[in-house]
């Protein structure tokens, strides 16, 4: 707390007053900036709501993605939160929210027929989470990503396998 403080040029105090404790400081930094890197996919990409397109680029975004601070502090925030029941609950509603906007994507992907819609949207979701933390420990311990395009190729095919036509 003390280096964020210096940082920012503001005392500790001034940090604490604004939040209840370090867990709610934490969860609030990882709100801040998550989203920032979903919201400038989108910008680039101009998905208008298709949750193939979304899967596609978001999957393969993670193998060319920039190195980020957010990375590491994520998944410190995932350790502690084993230790700090308010962090775990800050940080379960984030992810609720994530989970129930990705799963209304593929929900109006099911219902305008581009997504299979015998298949369980949750299940869904929880592959896309599933690897996309998978990455956050990978990168954690240093292992290099597949090619780009192989790792593409991977991508485009798991998510034509969402096609009902597939």
């Amino acid at each position: 707390m003390a280096e964020i403080a210096r940082r920012a040029g503001l005392t500790t105090g001034a940090i604490y007053s604004r939040y209840s404790g370090k867990a709610e400081l934490l969860a609030e930094a990882i709100r801040q900036c998550t989203p920032e890197e979903f919201d400038l996919l989108f910008a680039e990409h101009g998905f208008e709501g298709k949750a193939k397109d979304i899967l596609t680029t978001v999957g393969g975004h993670l193998v060319t993605r920039e190195k980020s601070p957010l990375q590491a502090i994520l998944l410190e925030a995932f350790v502690a939160a084993r230790r700090d029941p308010e962090l775990k609950g800050l940080l379960q509603e984030q992810f609720y929210d994530r989970r129930a906007r990705l799963g209304a994507l593929l929900d109006a992907g099911k219902e305008a027929g581009i997504v299979d819609p015998e298949l369980d949207t949750q299940a869904i979701v929880h592959f896309a989470h599933a690897v996309g933390l998978g990455f956050l420990l990978y990168e954690a311990l240093g292992v290099d990503h597949p090619d780009p395009d192989a790792w593409q190729q991977v991508i485009a095919k798991v998510v034509r396998s969402l096609d009902p036509d597939g």
